[in-house]
Formats: structure tokens, C-alpha cells, sequence
């Protein structure tokens, strides 16, 4: 999914002024049109689309528009990789010179996908971009007009994970856009405690950590959760897959998870991959059974992760709904 701002107008951070900023409201959007009648023209409103969404689009048009990536998913709809990026590069097309385009320059399938806009800005943290923010010397920068602004330290932000760090990169060149000082930036990353059902931390049981990731329904997401541990996982994974190769998880896996606990319509596909890596298994019937499973193989030091890689309407209502099972079992444990 991509992110967008609405803005009246963008804002330099070398124009900033305090009181640019003062004034504007934020609203939380779900969903997005049952906000119009409270919304000004002070308002940012912050939507995130779908790639179904932007199918259906006709003359939307953000101020600022995110493409954070573009890796495997939903192809049980869009059937290829192109079609797929093709629908989420729609967030541009109505954009005008007066409008701001930021992506992912470390991501090669995202920046195909870049708009003929002056205003197109990157963000990187494994090389320096000409303009945007990027990481140097553990630090992020914000660079436009050829001036670079230090806004924090890496070690500032309190989330695991490369895509964490690209996450507060590309929030931080929207957020220089609205007139927010780099200060407040700082703040309000080192604040930010994550959001719930994405490697959320449950609980430590016995030297044990659980952690809940169920948001994580495709391969893509499911990677980013593992490199956010040093390694000793046991996952629990499994449910209704959307046409991804298993592959890549099971490279994935190597090395870093110890055993693995499947449910679901599409586990004995995903254990076959697993299989294949000689990645030890066992394939359970519910989430009780799976948790159950992966709390007897998990010692002092490990970390049991629910990351399915898969949607979860074969089992449960929601992903969501998925994760509040999963968290509530696993408090129950003694």
C-alpha cells in the first residue's frame, strides 16, 4: 500500500517558520470520506491505498505521493509483478508540477515507476540521493537545492529493521513538506512505538520473546519481519496465499529459524519450499495448536514470530482479528 499527504500548499524546511506549521490538523482517516465534513483546508489528511483502490481512481490527486516498494503480492488479482506496479504507480498519474512524488531508491522494480515530475523526491539508506533523505555516518539526511539538513540519529528510532529505517525516511521527507521542524521529527520517531499486528511485542515467557506480525500477509512482509531478528526464530506462518513463490522465504529461513509451525489452506505448499531448504516443521490445525507447538520448541533466547505471509480469511475475519487470537493465547500461557 502507498501513502499519501493533502496539503494546500508544500512547505520547505529551508522556509520553515514555527508558526507555518501552527494551525494545522491532523485527522485519522477510516475511512477517508466519512472525514470530508470535518476537514479544512488546514487539514492534512493521510490515506493509505490499495493497489485496488487505485485501479478505480479518476481525478485523485495528492500533494505529496509515497511509493514506498514494489515486491510480490496480491497476484491472485493482478497476475504479474507488472500489472501490479503498474496499479500502484496510478498515484501519480494525476499529478501536476505543483505537486511532490517520493520513492524508494534502493527499491529497483519502485523506481521504474518514477513520474516526469520536477518535484520527485528519493529516499535511501544505502546511498546518498540528490535530493531527499538518505543515511550518512548513522545519521538521516535531508538534502534539497544542494544544502544537507541532519535530522536524526539512526540510533534514535526505537523500531527493529532495515524497512523500519526506510519507513522514517520517506515519513520524514513527507513530514519536511508540511512545515514540521526537524525537532519535532525527532520527537515524534523516538516516540513512535509501532503499530499493533506489526512485529508487535507481545510478552517474554521464560527468557522466550512473542512477537505478533500477522499484518505480515505476503512473502515480502514476512522477510522484512525476519531480518529484524539476529536469528533462533521460530515461526509460525501459514493461510490463504495470493500466488507467491515460497522460495524466497525459505532462503529466507536458513539459518535464522530453527523450526517453523504451518496452518492453514496453503501450508503444505509453503512447507514443501520450507522442506526442500531442510528447514524442520510441523503442521498444526489451529492457532492454539501452532502456538502450543512453537512454545515447546523455543528455549531461553529465542523468539516465537507469527508472520503468516499469507491473508488470513481462511481461518479468521481479518488479519487483524488473527492477530488478537494470536496475542490473547499467548498471554494466556504459563
Amino acid at each position: 500500500m502507498e501513502a499519501t499527504l493533502r496539503l494546500k500548499r508544500p512547505f520547505s524546511l529551508h522556509r520553515y517558520r514555527p508558526e507555518e506549521g501552527a494551525g494545522l490538523s491532523l485527522v485519522s482517516l477510516a475511512p477517508l470520506i466519512a472525514q470530508v465534513g470535518e476537514t479544512t483546508d488546514r487539514t492534512i489528511a493521510v490515506a493509505e491505498l490499495s493497489s485496488f483502490q487505485l485501479e478505480l481512481i479518476d481525478t485523485f490527486r495528492p500533494n505529496i505521493a509515497v511509493f514506498l516498494n514494489l515486491t510480490p503480492d496480491h497476484l491472485d488479482r493482478h497476475k504479474t509483478l507488472t500489472a501490479y506496479g503498474a496499479a500502484k504507480a496510478r498515484i501519480f498519474e494525476n499529478q501536476t508540477s505543483e505537486d511532490f512524488a517520493i520513492l524508494n531508491a534502493d527499491d529497483a522494480e519502485s523506481t521504474k515507476y518514477a513520474p516526469p515530475l520536477p518535484w520527485s523526491y528519493w529516499f535511501s539508506r544505502k546511498t546518498n540521493v540528490e535530493q531527499g533523505a538518505f543515511v550518512r555516518e548513522g545519521k538521516i539526511i535531508f538534502r534539497q537545492a544542494g544544502k544537507d539538513d541532519e535530522i536524526l540519529y539512526c540510533r534514535e528510532i526505537p523500531l527493529p529493521g532495515a524497512h523500519n529505517l526506510e519507513n522514517v525516511l520517506a515519513a520524514t521527507a513527507c513530514a519536511l513538506w508540511t512545515g514540521m521542524a526537524p525537532a519535532a521529527i525527532r520527537t515524534a520517531v523516538a516516540r513512535f512505538r509501532g503499530v499493533a499486528h506489526r512485529i508487535e511485542w507481545v510478552r517474554d515467557l521464560r527468557g522466550v520473546q512473542y512477537f505478533n506480525d500477522s499484518k505480515g500477509t505476503n512473502v515480502a512482509s514476512t522477510l522484512k519481519a525476519l531480518e529484524s531478528f539476529p536469528g533462533r526464530i521460530v515461526l509460525i506462518a501459514g493461510g490463504k496465499g495470493k500466488g507467491q513463490a515460497w522460495e524466497p522465504l525459505a532462503d529466507a529461513a536458513r539459518g535464522r529459524v530453527i523450526h517453523t509451525v504451518l496452518i492453514g489452506e496453503d501450508a503444505r505448499k509453503i512447507g514443501a519450499a520450507l522442506a526442500a531448504a531442510s528447514i524442520p516443521l510441523t503442521y498444526c490445525d489451529s492457532m492454539q495448536a501452532a502456538i502450543d507447538r512453537a512454545t515447546a520448541v523455543a528455549t531461553p533466547g529465542d523468539v516465537v514470530l507469527l508472520s503468516p505471509a499469507c491473508a488470513s480469511f481462511d481461518m479468521f475475519d481479518n488479519f487483524e482479528h488473527r492477530g488478537d487470537v494470536f496475542k490473547k493465547l499467548v498471554e494466556r500461557l504459563d
